[in-house]
């Protein structure tokens, strides 16, 4: 795999590319909807990245904007590959929006998480006892769908061109209980297996640091290979994920992450912090 050259990827490269050529040729989204006879909103959800845009609509507006020749050609064949379906599309009653075709696509994922193990760090069992929790009226079925799906997006630390990963959680996450005390201790190893990768990186902030920027919540701040795909922050809700992408925000972001990073214990004291509790869930002395 190719960091950053995804279906998701190529879509937000594409509308950004779009949106700046549409206000280069000064032409407003109702211009361009009313040049098109098509809706305004079309026009907007294209630019924003929500919804894809075929070939034909692509030259179209391309060729409103007066681009032409090798740039035209460049940016409809964009749109044909924009239109690829990854891997998630099997899991589409699960995944919504376009967070796993971005994760899939980064080239270094920073993520913080003050009370769950992150997902792609989940062992099947920790999984299916937090979706269980987190959604108590979804069947077995539903669940363990989500299960399979969260599993499958795991092989993306495993891949031959995996992201830089860097996980930061609170130390709140080694001594919740989830699924119990076997599940934990599995869980826990699992995580002792996984910051043994080159490529991966896991840092606890201890109770002792007190108070943390990370006590805003979690996030995980997406970043990708080429300069024209700007690092995108998403934040996790049990409603749906916020995407950031303003760079003020971004910058913050990276900021707090910084400051988690500093205030969190340095790598391999934090692996002794998690291979304790793996041993103290092992003899049940939680």
């Amino acid at each position: 795999m190719t960091r950053g050259h995804g279906p998701t990827v190529r879509r937000r490269r594409l509308a950004g590319e779009l949106r700046r050529l549409r206000e280069a040729a000064d032409l407003t989204i109702d211009d361009v909807a009313e040049r098109l006879e098509c809706s305004a909103s079309k026009v907007s959800r294209v630019e924003t990245g929500n919804v894809g845009v075929t070939p034909r609509d692509a030259r179209d507006m391309l060729e409103l904007y007066g681009v032409a020749g090798e740039e035209l050609e460049a940016l409809v064949q964009l749109a044909r590959e924009a239109r690829k379906r990854g891997w998630w599309h099997a899991y589409n009653e699960v995944f919504t929006g376009t967070f796993v075709g971005l994760e899939a696509d980064a080239s270094s994922l920073r993520a913080y998480q003050a009370l769950l193990v992150p997902g792609l760090l989940q062992t099947r069992r920790y999984a299916h006892a937090v979706i269980r929790a987190m959604r108590p009226d979804a069947t077995e079925n539903e669940i363990e769908r989500r299960v399979a799906a969260r599993m499958e997006r795991q092989a993306l630390l495993r891949d031959s061109q995996p992201p830089e990963y860097w996980a930061v959680i609170d130390e709140a996450v080694l001594h919740r209980s989830v699924g119990g005390p076997e599940v934990m201790a599995e869980q826990l190893w699992r995580m002792v297996d996984i910051a043994t990768l080159p490529h991966a990186t896991i840092q606890v902030v201890p109770f002792t640091g007190g108070a943390h920027p990370g006590m805003e919540g979690p996030f995980l701040i997406l970043g990708f290979p080429e300069q024209a795909d700007q690092d995108v922050v998403y934040v996790d809700s049990t409603n749906g994920g916020l995407y950031l992408e303003d760079s003020a925000e971004v910058h913050r972001y990276a900021l707090m992450f910084d400051h988690l990073r500093a205030a969190a214990a340095k790598p391999d004291d934090s692996l002794d912090l998690i291979e304790a509790a793996a041993r103290r869930f092992e003899k049940h002395d939680v």
